[in-house]
């Protein structure tokens, strides 16, 4: 009896011993993001402490996506929300979540990047507080972990020496990502591309490359703006089409058989942030990722 007694104690101390090893059982310890991209700087920078909770799933698109119930009591749940800027999701969402969540501390990602707007010339697309897809580039990776950082800090300042070794790992990865970059696609002579909804505009701006893009406006192009754009791919020969799926691809085959020009899945809200960087780069490089 009393050895069971003795064996019960230490089941407990060991549950206990668990709980207090695993932060990622506790709630205070979720922080929410809007998308994948974000997860992966949350990821390399919390490390095993936190668990990050991302709102809109693979393969959903975050302009238009709604999130369940389910999803918005795990973000109640969160101890704070890092956004990533001005994006669909956020734009329709982010007033009922700080309404129904006053005390949610909330993180801007996108604070202190330029950020581009509307341009007829290069992708074709309105984005009025300025185009959302900072993760597709260099510079706005640099500034999600320098954000992404900071917020950790505050949130748990007793820890900042992990968050800021964690970080300046990170940053290593994203330099080695822009050379690999910058060697790949500064030589290209052909330096346009087509893609349907204009994911890399930042990264085009980044490295001297074009965007044509299929999408008008938000919408599905007109025959003659279909015409247009098969016309300007001819006469900048461009060799890739961009398709993503969370996007119909239709038009973007019907351009492709056009012009002759190469189809490639892309996903730029792939978790990966480095593996999918190099696969685009490969695929405007050599014409096909390896």
């Amino acid at each position: 009896m009393k050895q069971i007694k003795i064996a019960s104690i230490w089941l407990c101390l060991l549950i206990g011993l668990i709980a207090c090893n695993n932060p990622k059982e506790s709630d205070n310890q979720i922080v929410s993001v809007t998308i994948e991209p974000q997860r992966y700087f949350a990821e390399q920078i919390a490390g095993e402490a936190w668990t990050i909770h991302c709102v809109v799933p693979s393969g959903q698109s975050p302009e238009t996506y709604d999130p369940t119930p389910q999803q918005i009591i795990q973000i109640g749940k969160s101890r704070a929300y890092l956004r990533i800027g001005p994006i669909g999701f956020e734009q329709t969402w982010m007033d009922k979540i700080k309404e129904n969540h006053p005390q949610l501390p909330l993180f801007d990602l996108s604070e202190g990047m330029p950020m581009i707007h509307s341009d007829e010339e290069h992708h074709h697309h309105t984005h009025a507080e300025g185009d959302p897809h900072i993760w597709n580039s260099i510079q706005g990776a640099k500034i999600i972990a320098a954000n992404t950082l900071q917020a950790f800090e505050q949130l748990d300042p007793e820890h900042s020496d992990k968050y800021e070794t964690n970080y300046n790992k990170l940053m290593q990865t994203i330099q080695a990502t822009a050379d690999s970059l910058h060697a790949m696609l500064d030589p290209l002579t052909e330096r346009s591309f087509i893609i349907y909804h204009p994911a890399l505009t930042y990264f085009a701006e980044e490295f001297g490359l074009k965007q044509l893009c299929i999408e008008m406006e938000g919408k599905e192009p007109s025959p003659a703006q279909l015409k247009q754009l098969v016309e300007t791919a001819h006469e900048q020969q461009t060799h890739v089409v961009f398709i993503q799926q969370e996007f119909d691809q239709k038009n973007a085959e019907l351009i492709a058989k056009e012009t002759g020009c190469q189809l490639e899945v892309i996903h730029p809200l792939n978790y990966d942030w480095q593996r999918e960087m190099i696969h685009i780069a490969k695929t405007l490089a050599h014409g096909k990722a390896d």
